[in-house]
């Protein structure tokens, strides 16, 4: 048997620079465009070398497979020779089931700090038309969306659409994240195989099991060493991420929307344009893969620039039990302690006692608060110098309220039968134009009625079964797409106002979702142990200042472990610092402990809310350190953070990540001074304070501190100008 080499005949090579990232796309006779080569920035190319590029890029072909290459593109198709999962399934009810798109125009501009190609591609069989847009953005983000139209004259109907970034060969380990509800965001290594590793989410949100980034990189990659690219999709709804590697090698991650049978049918001149897909690549480990997503999020022009306020919630303090005189003396001691902003949580409204019932009512109780009491509380809460926040669940609905009983027509279900209830909740309809308007209206009274400055917005329930009364069709699409409309209604009508999104914690956690909200809640659970591992992770896609992280009680809610009070607020303090703990039962001596906390917080929120977060790999025997260091690399706080046990006593020496070589630098105990058990645990640098150079402190280290599980010391490294 003998085979014919087919070089890809390039009519169009476009090379993307920004952020110190090249992204190579070629374009071949009659298919898609192709990312050739996406990593580190290769400076400016001749035509020649572009045209080498893809001419050493191209690989032979392989025996008993088709007879040309089938080079990937953004969108796969098996009409070019992918054999891996098409990036477009659907059908004319059974025709025009596959498709082969022809470029009819490539344009590439650059503004804004944005490099962006636009393509168009058209189907004339299937009578489909393509809109792929690329754009690599000044922080070295890449990322792309399509949109595909009907042109047909009957309906089309789409069962999927996802995009795909390939990744070298040399990409041989995948990274992603699992979890549930108070335990999110646990990592998980595999090989990266032949075959799918596919991760779905059918919740209606993000998921708190979801995988913020799924990343491939070089062998052994981890923070800071390693080659590796990481992908996310923008989008709170479902969806699915696939890594996958096929019987040639290629290697690609995609994502899209996870489309219900029928959810999606495009009639003459409609189109549906997908979620963006986020790309992000580093030479050197995950804190460059995360500075990229940070980088994205702080140039959104209705970015929060304002210091991120000190936060009391009063959940776990007072759940359902709400009483005027404790929320009272509760507001009162935290802004005496320095807290900026207060958060009445959920137990406000209607017949709402408990979780049964009253969800849906959105107009304050006056069994809970008589005349007009949550005014005055509200007014308190004001005059103290603090922010007023309350909490909403609007998506969601208790059968036992009067909304669902006036309007039971406004609840997502299945034609005949209503879906089993979750927390004893079902779901509104937002797309529903009457159960919208209700709900915009409600929330615009009480926000108005109490000055509310921030809004705690909760999402409790998955969404299984999520159909419209209306259309008697799949909604969960319709219903994501009228929460954003929500959401942007609201800061339409209160520009100040800033929103939370929590999701039974961090149930959804995206960059679309953070496009319109200002903070997450990353986890219903403040265990600190837990919280280390949860914010370590969630921040690989979120920067610091959006990370509510609160102080709780000694003995964890979620839990029942008992923290010392140092551990619990050195682990809030990397990340937006808040309070969730009656402090009406605090010692003296703990309010005033945490009161030094809270300045030290105010303290450095500039520098931990600016810089760039970094991790050390050396996190051997259960010890963890971590920490942020300013741009210009003249300062940074740390903790070394005990975790379990060390089978070795003491540890060793750890590097300090992210420090200029050539300055010189102070280290210096923040808290607590000394350990609690005995000075003899602390090493020299903790007692004495050491001056050295950046060099020392990136090659040789710092000798960790002996301290027992489940305790940290925070501490800062300055640049001095002599020593």
């Amino acid at each position: 048997m003998s085979t014919t080499q087919h070089t890809l005949e390039a009519t169009q090579i476009n090379h993307l620079r920004n952020g110190r990232v090249s992204v190579i796309i070629a374009f071949a006779e009659r298919r898609l465009p192709s990312i050739i080569y996406w990593g580190e920035d290769l400076g400016e190319l001749t035509p020649t070398e572009l045209s080498s590029i893809v001419d050493v890029s191209t690989p032979p072909l392989a025996s008993n497979l088709i007879d040309e290459q089938p080079w990937l593109g953004i969108l796969p198709e098996p009409s070019i020779g992918w054999m891996g999962t098409p990036g477009l399934s659907g059908s004319r009810d059974g025709r025009a089931w596959t498709t082969r798109f022809v470029v009819v125009s490539g344009l590439q501009s650059s503004h804004d700090e944005v490099d962006r190609l636009v393509i168009i591609a058209e189907d004339t069989d299937a009578e489909l038309t393509l809109n792929l847009t690329l754009e690599l953005r000044a922080t070295g983000l890449l990322r792309a969306r399509a949109t595909v139209a009907n042109h047909g004259a009957d309906s089309y109907q789409l069962d999927d659409l996802h995009l795909a970034f390939p990744v070298p060969h040399r990409a041989s380990e995948l990274l992603d994240l699992a979890g549930r509800w108070a335990k999110e965001r646990v990592p998980q290594r595999t090989g990266f195989l032949v075959g799918q590793h596919v991760r779905e989410q059918r919740q209606g949100r993000t998921g708190c099991d979801g995988s913020l980034v799924t990343i491939a990189g070089t062998p052994q990659f981890g923070f800071n060493q390693g080659e590796v690219w990481g992908i996310h999709l923008g989008w709170s709804g479902n969806h699915r991420i696939i890594a996958e590697r096929t019987l040639t090698s290629e290697k690609t991650l995609a994502a899209g929307e996870l489309l219900w049978p029928g959810e999606v049918q495009l009639s003459t001149g409609e189109n549906y344009t997908t979620p963006w897909l986020y790309g992000s690549y580093s030479p050197d480990g995950l804190d460059s893969l995360s500075a990229r997503f940070h980088g994205h999020l702080r140039e959104r022009p209705d970015y929060p620039t304002s210091p991120r306020p000190v936060t009391i919630n009063v959940w776990e303090a007072v759940y359902f039990d709400h009483d005027f005189d404790r929320l009272v003396q509760l507001a009162d001691q935290a802004a005496a302690l320095g807290v900026e902003r207060y958060v009445l949580d959920d137990g406000w409204f209607g017949d709402r006692r408990n979780d049964h019932a009253g969800l849906g009512d959105w107009q304050v109780s006056e069994e809970v608060w008589p005349g007009g009491s949550l005014n005055r509380l509200s007014k308190h809460v004001r005059d103290l110098g603090m922010q007023f926040g309350i909490w909403f669940e609007p998506e969601m609905i208790n059968m036992d309220s009067n909304t669902a009983r006036n309007h039971p027509d406004w609840v997502l279900k299945p034609e005949g039968r209503f879906p089993i209830e979750g927390r004893f909740q079902q779901v509104l309809d937002l797309s529903h134009p009457e159960a919208f308007a209700y709900l915009l209206e409600a929330m615009t009274n009480v926000i108005e009625e109490l000055s509310v400055e921030y809004i705690k917005w909760d999402h409790n329930r998955m969404l299984l079964e999520t159909g419209s009364q209306v259309t008697k069709q799949a909604s969960v699409r319709q219903q994501t797409l009228a929460l954003y409309r929500l959401i942007d209604e609201l800061r339409e009508r209160f520009p100040r106002l800033e929103v939370e999104t929590c999701s039974s914690g961090g149930g959804r956690i995206d960059l679309e979702i953070l496009d319109r909200t200002d903070r997450v809640w990353a986890s219903d659970c403040i265990d600190a142990r837990e919280r280390q591992e949860i914010q370590r992770w969630t921040s690989l896609l979120i920067p610091l200042e959006l990370l509510g992280s609160h102080v709780g009680d000694g003995k964890a809610h979620t839990t029942g472990r008992m923290h010392e009070l140092d551990f619990r607020a050195g682990t809030a303090l990397f990340g937006h610092f808040g309070i969730e703990w009656d402090l009406a039962k605090a010692e003296e001596q703990e309010l005033q402990s945490l009161g030094e906390w809270i300045e030290i917080y105010k303290a450095k929120r500039s520098l931990l809310h600016s810089g760039r977060i970094v991790r050390s790999d050396e996190s051997e025997q259960g010890i963890y350190l971590h920490g942020v260091v300013s741009h210009d690399q003249a300062e940074g706080i740390f903790a070394f953070v005990v975790m379990e046990r060390p089978v070795s006593w003491p540890v060793g020496t750890v590097r300090i990540p992210g420090l200029s070589p050539s300055k010189n630098y102070r280290v210096e105990v923040i808290k607590p001074l000394v350990p609690h058990d005995s000075a003899r645990q602390a090493p020299l640098w903790w007692t004495q304070g050491v001056v050295t150079s950046g060099k020392v402190l990136g090659t040789v280290g710092l000798q960790a501190p002996a301290l027992f599980p489940e305790t940290l010391v925070v501490f800062q490294i300055i640049e001095v100008t002599h020593t």
